[in-house]
């Protein structure tokens, strides 16, 4: 098997693309909102994986944003405490195969979408 390195990307293929704080706010909203409409349970699934993708997307990047800062920093310290708070939602399941439960669960993973992008933003990134 062979090995592969980074990809350090060129002008026309850059290596790093922000992530994309607009759409993860729209989809957190879709669950979270007053009058977010309740999914279908294939529509929950989807969501919950689209979350859980943009949580996976967005850790590295508020990590990022915080190298440099001091360590005393309360933007610092707030954002890798939510980065803490979205890993551990990543290991967790629903807590049975119920609607409301997979529904609960999904609104759990949007507020951490939603706060993940809001100190994304806070630390320099584009909104």
């Amino acid at each position: 098997m062979a090995n592969r390195t980074a990809d350090h990307g060129t002008d026309s293929k850059p290596d790093h693309v922000p992530i994309d704080v607009q759409t993860m706010r729209e989809t957190a909203a879709s669950l979270l909102a007053e009058d977010a409409e309740l999914p279908s349970a294939e529509e929950l699934e989807t969501l919950t994986l689209l979350l859980r993708g943009m949580i996976m997307l967005a850790i590295p990047e508020v990590e990022q944003k915080t190298v440099g800062l001091p360590e005393d920093d309360v933007p610092r310290a707030c954002a890798l405490a939510c980065v803490g708070e979205a890993r551990m939602r990543l290991r967790l399941e629903p807590s049975n195969a119920t609607l409301p439960a997979g529904v609960a669960h999904a609104q759990r993973l949007a507020r951490s979408v939603r706060a993940l992008s809001d100190h994304y933003v806070n630390l320099g990134g584009q909104s």
